[in-house]
């Protein structure tokens, strides 16, 4: 056995006990920022999930836009609520279904569709005469820079499945 042992001073005891705790306590504040920076990153494979059925068959799309409203749960932190979702939807001239937000690119109001007498077959925003064409992209000369965004959809069993909206490029 080695006699080299040297004991623990009050001194050094406190010091060390004082260090654990402070690095304990330094560890348990710092693991809530680090879950709030990871925490995103670990969500994003959850994109499948995004699909809501909005309770639109597939054979009742036309080729006239027609507004579909739906609700999604949205979760902010620990708030839970319902949101209400409006989509424009329509099948376009080679069959393929298209589903535009309805939200202005210019100030966020709600376009409609002919909501105007001197512009038919067109989106209208009633807050500066914002015009886009069927296909959502905005005619030149109006307020809005950029197209509609568009929504992500898919067809299950026959109904519409839409998913989040994604921007177009400015036209």
């Amino acid at each position: 056995m080695s006699e080299d042992k040297q004991p623990v001073s009050r001194r050094q005891f406190l010091n060390y006990t004082l260090t654990g705790v402070g690095g304990f306590m330094a560890a348990g504040i710092m693991i809530s920022p680090l879950r709030m920076a990871i925490d995103p990153v670990l969500q994003q494979g959850e994109g499948e999930s995004d699909f809501t059925n909005v309770q639109l068959a597939e054979e009742d799309i036309t080729n006239v836009p027609q507004r579909v409203d739906w609700e999604i749960e949205q979760v902010d932190g620990w708030y839970e609520s319902t949101v209400s979702q409006t989509a424009w939807v329509y099948k376009d001239d080679n069959g393929d279904i298209v589903a535009l937000s309805p939200i202005c690119t210019h100030l966020g109001c709600v376009v409609s569709w002919e909501g105007s007498e001197d512009h038919p077959e067109r989106f209208y925003c009633p807050c500066h005469d914002g015009l886009y064409y069927k296909d959502g992209v905005n005619v030149e000369g109006t307020p809005p820079t950029a197209p509609l965004p568009v929504y992500e959809h898919k067809i299950e069993n026959g109904m519409l499945f839409l998913g989040n909206s994604q921007s177009r490029e400015e036209a």
